[in-house]
């Protein structure tokens, strides 16, 4: 009984991500079809009334804030989980680890709008302009992923056996030759899962890079330029399109789809390796 109830939620969890992906992909594709693939992806310009959608802007965008946001998180992140897994008192360990776990459950909207009143204003006085930029938008997403990479990579990091640990240092290691040459490269897939989770959520987060971003859909030149993203391009506009600009947002949806897609399948590919090798 046990058994097919568990079946029924499996089987329902498939159809429903199976429908909603269909649903997409055919609002779409059509408009992808129409304008052209090339067209689409690498045009510069957005002008949805003059029926020019171009969403290369919104690719750049949301490349700069994630990989941004990666660059600040992941030394961060992997630092923070050597120092809870290896050298932070108990007492300490005991205070830090749900402060940590709590971050992850803080809605991103409270995030955007500490964004929005501190950071943006501290950016405007500090480098000119009107503050709302891509490197606004890393920040905020760095502290929204730092919680995902350092519980995934402090777990990766305690599953390494005792055995290696002890066994390094019998041979004369030091603690850190230890962590640096035997600890780290096993717990590496572990560590990357949590950049990949944590990348995967940078991708899709809209709230608050909406607050603290700026939502140009032109080009930038700096990380100190206005940014929209992907999925702050469909939340924007989804209200009020129609017509070919409601098809061309369901668009976008498809391209990140299948960037997340590709994103999954070349990770897969790089674990699969590693466990041939």
């Amino acid at each position: 009984m046990v058994e097919k109830l568990l079946f029924i939620c499996a089987i329902t969890s498939i159809v429903a991500v199976s429908t909603i992906t269909i649903f997409v992909f055919y609002s779409g594709l059509p408009l992808i079809f129409k304008i052209g693939i090339k067209d689409f992806i690498f045009n510069s310009t957005w002008a949805p009334m003059q029926g020019i959608f171009g969403i290369f802007p919104m690719i750049a965008g949301s490349i700069m804030v994630t990989f941004g946001a990666l660059a600040l998180a992941v030394p961060l992140g992997i630092g923070g989980a050597i120092f809870l897994a290896e050298f932070a008192p108990k007492f300490i360990t005991r205070f830090l680890r749900p402060a940590i776990q709590l971050l992850a459950g803080i809605p991103s909207v409270v995030y955007g709008f500490w964004g929005l009143i501190i950071l943006v204003p501290l950016m405007r006085n500090y480098f000119g302009g009107s503050g709302f930029s891509a490197l606004a938008g890393s920040i905020i997403l760095a502290i929204m992923i730092l919680p995902t990479i350092v519980n995934i990579s402090e777990d990766a990091i305690l599953s390494v056996p005792n055995e290696y640990k002890e066994g390094s240092l019998a041979l004369g290691s030091t603690h850190w030759q230890t962590i640096k040459h035997v600890i780290l490269p096993c717990a590496r897939p572990g560590v990357i899962t949590g950049i990949v989770l944590g990348m995967g959520r940078a991708i899709g987060e809209t709230m608050a890079i909406i607050m603290v971003t700026g939502n140009v859909a032109a080009m930038p030149d700096s990380f100190l330029d206005p940014v929209r993203t992907l999925t702050g391009n469909v939340v924007i506009e989804i209200g009020y399109a129609y017509g070919d600009h409601q098809q061309a947002l369901f668009a976008t949806g498809v391209v990140l789809f299948v960037f997340i897609m590709i994103l999954n399948i070349l990770v897969n590919l790089k674990f699969k390796k590693e466990g041939e090798a």
